[in-house]
């Protein structure tokens, strides 16, 4: 029976609510969703179609990640759900709060093409939400606020049968706990408190959870007091705009900078996860080195070998109760007056290069030298995206960006690739007054090239550049360096610019630095449209964060 267009029903009810609490929908229509998209299209609502449904969820994750707004993204059921399931474990690792309303198996029961969705998404640890006919408008609420509450993905599942149903009574859901904000002991802050006065080389590292906190503030003002350093994690990337900040930790860490990093005799960590990337495999810090961490997450579930403090409590609450503990210091007896080589050291400066040779050992460019020259080439209010990939390790570490919600890496918590388009395409569309610079290697952007043509729909002036060493880089550098035929980790010579040019793009393959005038000169005289630049990068260079895993031990 075909449904009155006038009747509220199941999906009208959720794309309602969509509407009111985002701007945006990510998605990709199906049997389980075309009624919801329908309603919102119709109504000149913003939606954005992937060509995989990875990356409806992919363009929601970025979509956050360039904004701090809660994503929107919808597939159908079945084939439709399992294809996000990467981008969807991604976002689950990362901490990413989005809405991914999916079609479901009818209320009657499983069909033969149906599987257990609810199941499958738990077992990433995604909840999942299901609407009905009594409470779609209320539980398409809570999925928002259950997203942005638990910084989590959160399903909302329509059951084929209910999609078209009329709306009934009302069911009142029980409102949400209150989201707990951790205390800190007086005695505790005063104990800390005493441990950063004492210290004589301070150092604090900032991460997302500050941003989150809206505490980039205050720990940039105990910094100060202390006459401290300062380093960021990826993901808060100039969040402490700083003379003093030596840039990335981690595996982005500049050379020049790594080795002031490690004269730290004791290391605040501030809403940082410490993960294997930020950590350097272990070897950003000395060995010994105190490690003071600060966080609103479990202990156990937030443990780490290398923190010696602990403390459980809400950021904005414990450097508050830091800075009335923590008096200014002599600037003449700090860190800085001792290390004055670090003043203007930046995360904005380039210089030097770590090996500014143009060509690798086997005569393909030297991937550092390369993206250094980019710097310098690219417009300066971009917003620069990554895939995941060996190639990811010189992006962060040459080029700048305005704040942190400009560098977006989507793959990396998950340790994928192929989510990369998608994740530009969103980024475009959350913020289209910056330039969208795309950088990806070959094996990700082969393996998720359906959206190349979501990414060229969706932008509308960016720079797609694909650091080619005509390899899976990672694995050619753990496996192939240790012996294993490297028939399966090389990948026949692609030539991306030549793919961009045939879908309306322009762009060229650079062999040479002189060949990224090409570029430059395309950026002179257009405003608007994608150059797509594909630079054949050395095998032979292997970034700093892939050296640091291997001589640590780890695998990647």
């Amino acid at each position: 029976m075909t449904p009155d267009p006038l009747l509220p029903t199941v999906s009208t009810a959720v794309a309602d609510v969509l509407a009111a609490r985002t701007d945006h929908l990510f998605g990709l229509m199906g049997n389980g969703n075309a009624h919801l998209i329908s309603h919102l299209t119709s109504a000149g609502f913003g939606f954005t179609s992937a060509r995989h449904e990875a990356a409806t969820v992919t363009m929601a994750d970025a979509y956050h990640r360039a904004t701090g707004r809660v994503g929107a993204a919808t597939t159908t059921y079945g084939a439709g759900f399992t294809n996000t399931y990467t981008a969807l474990a991604e976002a689950r690792l990362a901490r990413i709060p989005l809405v991914l309303v999916v079609g479901d198996a009818p209320t009657t029961g499983r069909r033969p093409f149906d599987i257990d969705q609810t199941a499958a998404a738990a077992a990433v640890g995604v909840t999942t939400l299901v609407a009905t006919p009594a409470n779609a408008t209320a539980i398409t609420h809570r999925a928002f606020d259950l997203a942005a509450r638990t910084v989590q993905p959160v399903v909302l599942a329509i059951p084929y049968d209910c999609a078209t149903a009329p709306l009934v009574d009302p069911v009142g859901l029980e409102p949400l706990p209150a989201k707990q904000a951790w205390q800190p002991a007086p005695e505790e802050l005063d104990r800390i408190a005493g441990l950063l006065r004492g210290a004589a080389r301070p150092l604090i590292l900032a991460g997302r959870g500050v941003l989150l906190a809206g505490a980039a503030p205050a720990l940039a003002e105990l910094g100060d007091r202390l006459g401290a350093l300062f380093m960021t994690s990826v993901m808060a990337v100039g969040a402490v705009d700083s003379p003093w900040n030596l840039g990335i930790a981690g595996g982005f860490t500049r050379d020049h900078r790594l080795a002031t990093a490690r004269q730290a005799d004791l290391v605040l960590v501030a809403g940082a996860s410490l993960n294997a990337f930020q950590s350097r495999y272990g070897t950003l810090f000395a060995p010994g080195t105190r490690m003071v961490r600060i966080d609103n997450e479990p202990a156990e579930t937030m443990a780490h070998p290398a923190v010696t403090d602990y403390v459980r409590a809400d950021l904005g609450v414990a450097l508050a109760g830091l800075l009335a503990r923590t008096p200014a210091t002599d600037p003449a007896t700090t860190w800085r007056a001792a290390a004055p080589e670090v003043a203007g050291q930046t995360y904005r400066s380039s210089a030097p290069i770590e090996d500014p040779a143009e060509f690798g050992p086997d005569g393909r460019l030297n991937p550092r030298a390369v993206v250094a020259a980019l710097e310098h080439i690219l417009p300066k209010q971009r917003s620069v995206v990554m895939d995941g990939g060996h190639f990811i390790g010189w992006a962060p570490m040459y080029l700048t960006v305005p704040d942190p919600q400009a560098m977006v890496l989507v793959g990396t918590a998950f340790q994928s690739i192929g989510l990369g388009f998608g994740a530009a395409a969103g980024v475009s569309i959350a913020r289209p007054e910056r330039t969208t610079v795309f950088v990806t290697g070959d094996g990700g952007a082969l393996m998720g090239l359906a959206d190349l043509e979501t990414f060229l729909r969706a932008t509308d002036r960016g720079v797609i550049v694909v650091l080619n060493d005509s390899a899976y880089g990672a694995e050619l550098h753990q496996y192939a360096a240790k012996g294993l035929d490297p028939t399966a980790m090389l990948i026949e010579e692609v030539d991306f610019a030549a793919i961009g040019r045939a879908m309306g793009a322009a762009g060229t393959k650079a062999t040479t630095l002189a060949d990224l005038t090409a570029l430059e000169d395309w950026l002179a005289a257009h405003d608007e449209g994608v150059f797509v630049l594909d630079v054949a990068i050395s095998q032979k260079v292997v970034a700093e964060f892939m050296t640091a895993s291997l001589t640590a031990g780890k695998r990647l």
